[in-house]
């Protein structure tokens, strides 16, 4: 399934680039912002059963955007362009639903019972069902086409975030890593452990102090307070498998995952950005990133 039709490449053409499935953009300063979920290059190989509008919903949509002025100030940027519907590179690869494959699964799967109420949720690696509930697939999937997500979607994501953050720290002697996301104005029934709940405008997460400085955290909330914004702590969203592999405070890498409000940019029905919020919100994101860059968190 693709998300856009393209006429056929005349036999005399060059022929096409492949779009790829994650991109990264060297920074020079200590920070780094990673979108894992804004993705909107489906594969040919999904083979889902609902149609391109209603696997969409679970995108992250126009995140990339929002932050589309960060590499011009020396920030590190990773991207994903493969749907997290398709693949969710913010879970670890244990964190699969057996019951979604023809054939015993040959690696380890988490026994966390924490991490298994989202799993059975249809909301692991390989997401079963739609934030509302909708199976995703008529039809078992292979292990060897798991394996093949992991390969070519998580492992280059992942390695990808992991060079950057590298790179910041070795640099500087230290690292900010942002984890950017969206979040619906209402959660879903089967998109989080807090069904119906209203969100605020942001959730800032550091899984309880343990991926960043809390004080790191604090100054993010009360920047986007002070520009008007209500904002949630570690609730309902601490963060997950990407802040908690490459935070790590102790050594001065720092991993804090933001959650934005839909309602503040974008049409979450149409999917329209609404241009006098979105373009609020990049000011006040851009100015949240000078405020980061200002900062020595040790």
């Amino acid at each position: 399934m693709t998300e856009k039709q393209t006429a056929p490449t005349p036999a005399s053409a060059p022929p096409a680039v492949a779009t790829p499935l994650v991109s990264r953009i060297a920074g020079c300063t200590p920070l780094v912002l990673d979108s894992p979920h804004s993705g909107t290059v489906y594969p040919a190989d999904f083979g889902a059963a609902l149609p391109l509008p209603v696997l969409r919903r679970a995108e992250d949509t126009h995140v990339e955007k929002l932050y589309a002025f960060a590499p011009a100030l020396g920030v590190g940027w990773v991207e994903a362009h493969f749907p997290r519907i398709y693949l969710d590179a913010n879970r670890d690869t244990t964190e699969l639903d057996a019951t979604l494959l023809d054939s015993p699964w040959p690696h380890p799967i988490t026994t966390d019972p924490v991490v298994l109420q989202k799993v059975r949720l249809g909301k692991g690696l390989i997401w079963k069902f739609t934030d509302d509930g909708q199976p995703i697939y008529d039809r078992p999937l292979t292990v060897q086409e798991v394996r093949a997500r992991i390969d070519k979607c998580w492992r280059p994501y992942h390695a990808a975030v992991a060079a950057e953050i590298d790179a910041a720290h070795a640099r500087h002697g230290y690292s900010i890593h942002v984890n950017c996301h969206s979040m619906p104005a209402v959660a879903a029934s089967h998109a989080t452990l807090h069904p119906g709940l209203h969100h605020a405008d942001f959730v800032v997460g550091d899984r309880d102090g343990s991926t960043a400085s809390p004080a790191l955290s604090a100054l993010i909330c009360d920047f986007l307070r002070a520009r008007g914004y209500s904002v949630d702590y570690n609730h309902p969203y601490k963060g997950v498998e990407l802040v908690r592999r490459y935070g790590n405070p102790a050594q001065q890498r720092h991993s804090i995952q933001v959650e934005i409000n839909r309602k503040l940019y974008m049409d979450e029905q149409t999917l329209d950005i609404v241009p006098q919020g979105f373009e609020r919100l990049c000011a006040d994101l851009q100015a949240l990133v000078g405020q980061l860059l200002a900062h020595d968190p040790r």
